[in-house]
C-alpha cells in the first residue's frame, strides 16, 4: 500500500506540470517501455482516417488506471510478454465523430476489414456505436498482449475493433491457442482490478473508476 501511495504522489507531481485535468496522467510517464499505438490517431481503424481529438500518439488514462496497468505489464514481463495499448482516454469529440461517421451510410471504405457481416445502418442497434463511451471517463483501455522479443501481438482470433461475434470473449469457433491467449489476457486484467466487456476481448474498465459519471472532452495533445 505504501509503495502504491508513493507512485500515486509522484504521478500527481508530474501532472502539475502538464495540461491534463487533475487525476489524469500520460501513461508513458508511468510505464516508459509500454507499446502504444493509438489507432484513432492514424488511419488504421474502422473509419479509415484520424479521429477528432487525437492529435498525438500519447496514451492518457486516470492515475489509478495507470498504476493498475503497470502491475499488469510487469507481471507479463516475467513471462517475456508485454502489453500493447490501442486506446485509453477518448475525448467526447471523438465519440461524436464516430456517431457522424455511422450515420453516413455511403461511407463503407473499411467495411470488409471491420464489419463485413453487419450492415452499417445496424451499428447503433447492435451496440457497436453509441453516443457515449466509457473511454471518455478515462479508466477504460483497449489492449492486447505482445511477444516480448518480436513485439508481435498474440493471436486472439480476431482483429482489434472487429464488429462481430468473433470478437466476443466467449466466442468458441477459434483455435485452442487463440482461446488460451484470450484467457490469459482476461485473467491477468481481472487479477489487477479490471472488468471486461463481453463483446470485445480487448476492452477493459478499472473497477471503482474515479470518474464514473463524467465524460471528458479535452483533446489528446
Amino acid at each position: 500500500m505504501k509503495y502504491k501511495l508513493i507512485i500515486l504522489f509522484s504521478f500527481i507531481y508530474l501532472n502539475a506540470f502538464s495540461q491534463l485535468p487533475d487525476g489524469f496522467v500520460y501513461v508513458k510517464d508511468v510505464i516508459p517501455d509500454l507499446d502504444v499505438e493509438l489507432r484513432y490517431f492514424g488511419s488504421n481503424n474502422f473509419v479509415g482516417k484520424p479521429i477528432n481529438g487525437y492529435n498525438t500518439n500519447k496514451l492518457i488514462v486516470t492515475e489509478q488506471t495507470a498504476i493498475a496497468l503497470k502491475l499488469v505489464h510487469e507481471e507479463l514481463q516475467n513471462h517475456n510478454l508485454c502489453l500493447k495499448v490501442y486506446d485509453g482516454y477518448r475525448p467526447q469529440k471523438a465519440v461524436n465523430h464516430f456517431v457522424e461517421w455511422a450515420r453516413d451510410l455511403g461511407d463503407t471504405i473499411n467495411k470488409q476489414n471491420y464489419y463485413p457481416n453487419v450492415k452499417k445502418i445496424h451499428l447503433f442497434d447492435e451496440g457497436y456505436i453509441a453516443s457515449k463511451s466509457g473511454h471518455s471517463r478515462g479508466s477504460t483501455v483497449d489492449l492486447t498482449i505482445i511477444d516480448g522479443n518480436t513485439g508481435i501481438p498474440l493471436d486472439m482470433g480476431s482483429t482489434y475493433d472487429f464488429f462481430g461475434q468473433e470478437s466476443w470473449v466467449e466466442y468458441q469457433n477459434i483455435s485452442d491457442s487463440q482461446k488460451a491467449n484470450r484467457q490469459l489476457l482476461q485473467e491477468i486484467m481481472l487479477k489487477h482490478g479490471f472488468r471486461n466487456y463481453p463483446k470485445e476481448w480487448w476492452h477493459f474498465t478499472l473497477r471503482g473508476e474515479p470518474f464514473p459519471n463524467t465524460y471528458f472532452d479535452f483533446s489528446i495533445e
